[in-house]
């Protein structure tokens, strides 16, 4: 199997969760996306040295960016979505659009409840994906929502976050990093705070 072949075959078996797109009313807009428990392992067959970075672009509505290094590129996807959670998993599915794999099904509509989450439960087993030979982006560059500006204290916590995750790819624990910030930066002051003191813990432990 070529590694192209093998990279889409990775890609497809973490297109395995859902993420929700939009709300209206009692009911949610789903599209699959990547398995963040799983990705790992099965990116990690492909790729043992593929990694992944974060960017919000807009708080409001939330709109992030992914940057997935995979197979000797980077490639970027870009995506809003209900939470944070999920523009973070939807940018990251747009991104595999470039490796040529995208959901093979039409964006469905279920039920939806404010404390539960959307109920997928009659499309487990859906979320295929499909092969795109020259994975096209359709239309132009969509335009970023009006950016409502980040806490500054936040945004100081996240490029310190930036800088720790480099001093730690460059001592060979990048992958180890990598798995901290797989979930984000944190949406918060304090969450960063604890994300950060993760990477310090695994920066002492490595020295």
């Amino acid at each position: 199997m070529s590694d192209v072949a093998l990279i889409r075959e990775a890609l497809r078996a973490a297109l395995s969760a859902w993420a929700v797109a939009e709300v209206r009313g009692d009911q949610a807009r789903v599209l699959p996306v990547p398995d963040l428990d799983t990705l790992d392992a099965h990116l990690s067959a492909a790729d043992p040295t593929w990694s992944l970075s974060w960017k919000i672009e807009s708080v409001s509505p939330p709109m992030v960016r992914a940057a997935l290094g995979l197979g000797g590129a980077v490639r970027e996807g870009l995506s809003g979505g209900h939470s944070f959670d999920d523009a973070r998993k939807l940018a990251l599915a747009d991104a595999f659009r470039f490796y040529g794999v995208a959901s093979a099904i039409e964006a469905p509509w279920v039920e939806y409840d404010p404390d539960d989450g959307p109920n997928v439960s009659e499309l487990i087993g859906e979320s295929s994906a499909g092969t795109t030979e020259h994975a096209p982006r359709p239309g132009p560059a969509r335009p970023l929502p009006p950016q409502v500006p980040l806490d500054p204290q936040l945004s100081k916590a996240r490029a310190h976050i930036d800088t720790l995750v480099e001093q730690l790819r460059d001592g060979g624990r990048g992958k180890e990093a990598m798995k901290i910030v797989l979930r984000g930066y944190g949406e918060t002051v304090d969450e960063s705070r604890a994300i950060y003191k993760e990477l310090q813990a695994l920066q002492r432990h490595g020295g």
